[in-house]
């Protein structure tokens, strides 16, 4: 029985992730500098460090830079590409329905808690959260199922009674490990990914509610690994 849901944040919640590499993108470009999906992808749902944009820029150009300055520039141009994004489809009603239907709802992050608390409050959606944890709260983040984990503990639920809502690899990978069910929401940059392991995939939370989610991936495991068309 499921008791329990646990969102990731960047991508899924909001499609921060796009917009940051569209940023990072338009600052290489100014360098001459080109920043391909296929590097940048390691750092998508998990430790910024796996993928270093800056360092990226600099092997390349063969010189030193101002990080302080690249990371001002870079910030601007991604407040201006995110200004007008809001929650991505979906995402409220999911946790409506979650909170009608009595479930726990969680959120498990490998991004700095600053940040996914001030975009919570933007959004408006931090009241649905009974439990937060992020990248300061694990030793490891994503892949690591540790954030999972400490979320699932918190709440006193056992993996296989909670779904893990992720839209890149390396968080869903992160749920399989914990051995929660997952269900994935690729974005616009994650959705040409590859992802090794999930029960339910979704282009969108539109094409299906909460409740059908939760009923089908109850049922017998030969359903699970579906796509939804």
């Amino acid at each position: 029985m499921i008791e329990a849901v646990v969102f990731d944040f960047d991508g899924l919640i909001r499609d921060s992730e796009t917009f940051e590499f569209y940023s990072f993108q338009e600052l290489l470009t100014e360098y001459g500098i080109e920043l391909p999906l296929e590097l940048y992808s390691a750092r998508i749902g998990g430790h910024y460090n796996s993928f270093d944009p800056y360092e990226h820029l600099q092997q390349s150009l063969g010189k030193v830079l101002d990080r302080e300055l690249l990371r001002k520039q870079r910030r601007d141009k991604y407040d201006k590409l995110i200004i007008n994004q809001k929650a991505r489809p979906g995402v409220q009603q999911y946790l409506e329905d979650a909170e009608n239907l009595g479930l726990k709802i969680g959120l498990a992050s490998s991004a700095p808690r600053e940040w996914v608390l001030t975009n919570l409050e933007e959004l408006e959606l931090m009241s649905y959260f009974a439990c937060i944890r992020t990248h300061e709260d694990a030793i490891k983040v994503k892949p690591d199922p540790e954030l999972y984990l400490q979320v699932l503990d918190y709440f006193g639920v056992k993996p296989v009674n909670a779904i893990g809502f992720e839209d890149s690899p390396n968080g869903a990978k992160a749920a399989k490990d914990a051995g929660m069910l997952c269900v994935i929401v690729p974005n616009e940059l994650t959705k040409n990914l590859p992802f090794d392991n999930y029960d339910l995939r979704l282009n969108s939370m539109l094409e299906m509610n909460l409740s059908s989610v939760i009923s089908l991936l109850s049922q017998d495991s030969s359903l699970r690994g579906l796509t939804t068309t």
